[in-house]
């Protein structure tokens, strides 16, 4: 048998991790002297808090050797193998460090260390595909194999609502920061090869900005697999998301429609009111 683990960045609702018998090891936040586990003991709204009092974006960190040990030594023993999903290597240890752990283990030759290339549910959906297969039967090679395929076709993209979480992780500079707060800029983030760039800016009220950047995506789903899609955000309004699920909805080219709220970890540099709608291209 074949399990599924994936890093908690997935961001996947716990409804789907029971579901999809997906097991989830943490990453770590580190808000001054004190760390979390994430999803653990604190929430993002917490985390924005103490960001903001502090003015600084809270230190992440992948997930440890301990940890990553503690889950696979008793899947190994019991004779089953394991798929396992990271957040991509560009932005993380966490797929090294699983690696590490199925060599203090000596189970290299059971375990697929799958990174995505992708952050957020673009490594939860890769994570889903690999569960569909695994209770199908399929042999690890065969669901490492398909991942491989399937990594390319991982659509994950953003809109930020501030910039200054980005500013204080270092990943924008502090004049478009201020440019952006000024202007009212939000920039469309978008994963490629691994990595975060900037794409298109929108202008204007972070509802409308949304939406624009909602419909931009449109003549892209056509291309799209069909069994599901993600609505993922840190915390954005409830009338900005029930509006984003209305177009995916009339768009009529998802079968499923996912709310997702991100983790703290995520959410740490992201910053609040963030939003992104993740799926799979056709094979």
């Amino acid at each position: 048998m074949v399990r599924i683990i994936a890093d908690s960045t997935c961001d996947l609702p716990e409804q789907l991790l029971r579901e999809y018998e997906i097991a989830t090891v943490p990453q770590h936040i580190v808000l001054g002297e004190n760390e979390y586990q994430d999803w653990i003991g604190i929430s993002p709204e917490e985390i924005f808090r103490w960001s903001d009092e502090n003015k600084t974006t809270p230190k992440t960190s992948g997930v440890n050797l301990e940890d990553a040990m503690a889950m696979m030594g008793p899947i190994a023993a019991a004779g089953d193998e394991m798929a396992i999903f990271t957040i991509s290597g560009k932005m993380s240890t966490t797929a090294n460090v699983f690696r590490m752990a199925a060599e203090e283990l000596g189970i290299s030759e059971k375990a697929a260390v799958v990174d995505s290339g992708s952050l957020s549910t673009g490594n939860g959906l890769l994570a889903i595909e690999a569960a569909i297969m695994a209770r199908e039967g399929k042999r690890l090679d065969e669901i490492a194999e398909r991942m491989e395929r399937l990594r390319p076709l991982v659509r994950a993209s953003f809109i930020v609502d501030t910039l200054e979480y980005l500013h204080r992780g270092g990943r924008c500079s502090g004049v478009a920061a201020l440019a952006g707060g000024i202007l009212k800029l939000h920039p469309k983030i978008v994963v490629k090869d691994g990595a975060m760039e900037a794409d298109k800016k929108y202008r204007g009220k972070l509802e409308n900005v949304i939406l624009d950047y909602v419909r931009d995506l449109e003549g892209d789903w056509k291309a799209a697999a069909s069994d599901r899609v993600f609505i993922t955000h840190s915390g954005c309004r409830r009338e900005i998301v029930d509006a984003v699920y209305g177009c995916l909805k009339e768009s009529g080219c998802f079968r499923e429609i996912w709310e997702a709220r991100t983790g703290g970890v995520t959410s740490s540099h992201c910053g609040p009111g963030t939003l992104g709608v993740m799926y799979l291209l056709k094979e």
